[in-house]
């Protein structure tokens, strides 16, 4: 009996095998040949389960955005209050570890491909991106809300959250003395003192 193969989970092993093309490549610089390479498998079977280059790409970001989303909830799961869990949501923007550094210049480079190649595939791949991201960020703030922490008004801030996340990022990128972590902490205190209920009125 011939062995059934998983497609989709196929699809996933050999993103997986090469997530470190990106940082290592850069994704103009990669080829199906160095995928099929990385991987293991000739570049007939890379066909078998992608279109193309731009697919394999899409399915290697699309695992370093679970791997974040993974990592963004373990880390926000003993946090008791949402200013915390929002601080740890732009940790990707503000740690400058070797380790965040290394995808945050693989963002940086896929951002510049977004913004000079007129991509269509790309620009609708990034509008699910953001959506996943809003998704994310609207999550904490409505149980910010449910659990008394927050003013029900803070959940239309959270288009805001997300493109000063982005305005965050570019002045990282194009700015060398910028300091990121501490606009970033001015900022969110700041947006806090406004919609954050304070506990003497939530004992009232």
């Amino acid at each position: 009996m011939p062995k059934i193969v998983d497609k989709e989970q196929k699809r996933k092993d050999i993103a997986l095998a090469c997530s470190d093309l990106i940082h290592d490549l850069g994704i103009k610089k990669i080829t199906v040949a160095q995928v099929a390479k990385t991987a293991g498998i000739g570049k007939g079977t890379v066909y078998e389960y992608f279109e193309n280059k731009e697919d394999i790409i899409f399915e290697i970001i699309n695992i370093h955005i679970e791997e974040y989303h993974n990592k963004f909830l373990e880390s926000i799961k003993d946090l008791k209050s949402t200013r915390e869990k929002v601080f740890h949501f732009f940790n990707f923007v503000i740690d400058n570890s070797e380790e965040n550094l290394k995808h945050f210049n693989g963002y940086k480079e896929y951002l510049s491909i977004v913004l000079s190649d007129n991509d269509e595939k790309m620009i609708n791949f990034n509008d699910t991106c953001n959506i996943f991201f809003h998704d994310q960020i609207k999550k904490v703030i409505k149980e910010g809300i449910e659990a008394g922490d927050l003013i029900p008004k803070s959940i239309d801030f959270c288009e805001s959250l997300l493109i000063f996340e982005k305005g965050l990022a570019l002045k990282k990128m194009t700015e060398v003395d910028f300091n990121t972590k501490e606009v970033c902490h001015n900022f969110i205190n700041n947006l806090f003192g406004l919609i954050e209920i304070k506990k003497e009125k939530k004992n009232v």
